[in-house]
């Protein structure tokens, strides 16, 4: 009977020890982590457990290849009578009489030039382009159909240096002549819509100072400054039109 005790204690004493090393010297598997699916919003699926709710989707800018212009073709082949100023590396030199020359020819190959980022293309179409808009004055009218799709491919390089000097001169070209304003309004369809993307596109730099002002490369305000002209200068129309194409302007007229 006592060894039958004893042998009843020696388990219970076993059966301790494995307790003990099972809970103490064992190694427990990790667990492995819930992995959380990506759920669509406003969806009956982001109410579940263990999802993540996807963000909206965004407007891709994505840089679209310039290639080659017009006007660098023909000035390489010598039919633009423009040159630099070799005294001043930013101003250019006329070989002809500029109130003399053909703007149904030469405007349009200036206005594909703004694609232009290269020396000294860029400065040539750019400069060349405001002395003929200061010079052309009832010259400008005829011509407006043609340059309206150079316009469309700089503003949709969506190169911020191309949008800004393509804006500032498409403001120089609405108030160089009259009637120019209301001619542009059944074009706002082809050169606005790019402009939705940036609108709103403006750096919050607190206290700081915001030098692209200086520079004339903040877009978001070249946009909102370019849409208030058109307006102005765009007749009873020119309101509706910009409203539909992008629908967050307010009108500087009317308020």
């Amino acid at each position: 009977m006592k060894q039958q005790t004893a042998n009843e204690n020696t388990r219970d004493a076993d059966l301790q020890v494995n307790l003990i090393c099972k809970r103490y010297f064992i190694q427990r598997k990790p667990q492995t982590p819930c992995v959380q699916r990506v759920v669509p919003g406003f969806s009956v699926q982001s109410y579940q457990k263990n999802v993540t709710v996807d963000s909206p989707p965004k407007a891709m800018v994505k840089k679209s290849c310039i290639g080659k212009t017009l006007f660098r073709m023909y000035y390489n082949r010598g039919d633009i009578p423009v040159c630099m100023e070799f005294r001043n590396r930013n101003k250019i030199a006329w070989k002809v009489d500029i109130d003399g020359i053909d703007y149904r020819h030469y405007l349009p190959i200036f206005f594909d030039g703004l694609r232009e980022i290269e020396h000294p293309y860029k400065i040539l179409a750019r400069q060349g382009i405001k002395d003929m808009l200061e010079h052309g004055k009832t010259k400008l009218l005829p011509v407006i159909p043609q340059i309206i799709i150079p316009i469309k491919k700089a503003l949709n390089t969506r190169n911020i240096d191309i949008i800004c000097c393509t804006l500032k001169i498409l403001q120089q070209l609405v108030t160089s002549a009259d009637m120019i304003g209301e001619t542009l309004v059944p074009y706002y369809r082809q050169i606005l819509p790019v402009l939705n993307i940036y609108k709103d596109t403006n750096t919050n730099v607190g206290d700081d100072i915001d030098y692209s002002q200086q520079k004339e490369q903040n877009v978001g305000d070249a946009v909102q400054e370019t849409l208030q002209i058109l307006e102005r200068y765009g007749g009873q129309d020119a309101f509706i039109n910009i409203k539909y194409i992008i629908p967050t302007y307010e009108s500087c007229i009317l308020h």
